[in-house]
């Protein structure tokens, strides 16, 4: 079978959906490890600028502030290590099809999650066999509320519209150069809109300790690492586009 650039497109579809849906799925883990030295030291010192901003920033508001040794030990949601990835496709795609093309991966990607929320409700609620596994457990890792549903849904559509524009806007602006430049602009604001409907949709005043304030002191250390991995797909970007577009090569 010739792999062209519809098969191509094909594939990166699938990967999207696999990673919108494993963002779901995994992302009630918090992982937490250490960094040797020789990774977190210069992580450290390239963001520390924007560490200290942020700290200052938290702290004015009456939130919980964060270490200046940032990225010396990490505590992160596993969901967190997929989000990038989709927004890397789809700048990718948008880069050689266009924003429409985009819109329709949006829309697949809404379909499955809505398709995976259905399925999953029923699966929960359906009696487990006695040679079934623990169905507590089973639960408490299938089952999802209604807020955290909606809260998904629109962090989902309204990050991934805006990345769209976003980088249309700027392809514009820079008339069709410095890729590098719009894929980290539009990556890096729309994270923080993804990350900021989620919480505040899904948690606000969930609970008494649930404030504006302590949901935002959550925000930053998640949207720091997403910057992070913005900067890091860089190359991604322009590897990807080479690849999509077959012999053409990204506009540098």
């Amino acid at each position: 079978m010739k792999f062209g650039i519809r098969e191509k497109t094909n594939l990166l579809l699938g990967l999207f959906v696999a990673s919108l849906i494993m963002s779901n799925v995994l992302g009630s883990k918090i992982t937490h490890f250490a960094i040797p030295g020789y990774i977190s030291v210069p992580l450290n010192a390239i963001f520390f600028p924007i560490v200290v901003l942020l700290k200052m920033f938290l702290q004015s508001i009456g939130g919980r502030g964060i270490a200046l040794n940032f990225f010396s030990i990490i505590h992160v949601s596993v969901g967190i290590l997929t989000v990038p990835l989709m927004f890397l496709i789809t700048d990718i795609v948008e880069e050689v099809h266009g924003k429409k093309k985009v819109g329709e991966f949006i829309i697949v990607g809404v379909s499955a999650m809505i398709l995976l929320i259905i399925i999953t409700s029923i699966a929960v609620v359906l009696p487990a066999a006695e040679r079934s596994v623990d169905n507590n457990a089973y639960s408490a890792v299938f089952k999802v509320t209604i807020r955290m549903t909606i809260a998904s849904i629109l962090a989902f559509v309204i990050a991934q519209f805006h990345d769209m524009w976003s980088f249309d806007f700027w392809k514009k602006k820079t008339k069709g150069k410095f890729l590098w430049l719009r894929n980290n602009l539009s990556t890096i604001v729309s994270q923080l809109i993804d990350s900021t409907i989620f919480m505040f949709v899904a948690f606000y005043k969930s609970a008494p300790m649930w404030d504006a304030v302590f949901i935002i002191s959550l925000i930053v250390p998640y949207w720091i690492f997403k910057i992070l991995f913005a900067l890091l797909d860089t190359p991604f970007v322009y590897l990807g586009v080479w690849w999509l577009r077959g012999k053409k090569n990204a506009k540098a």
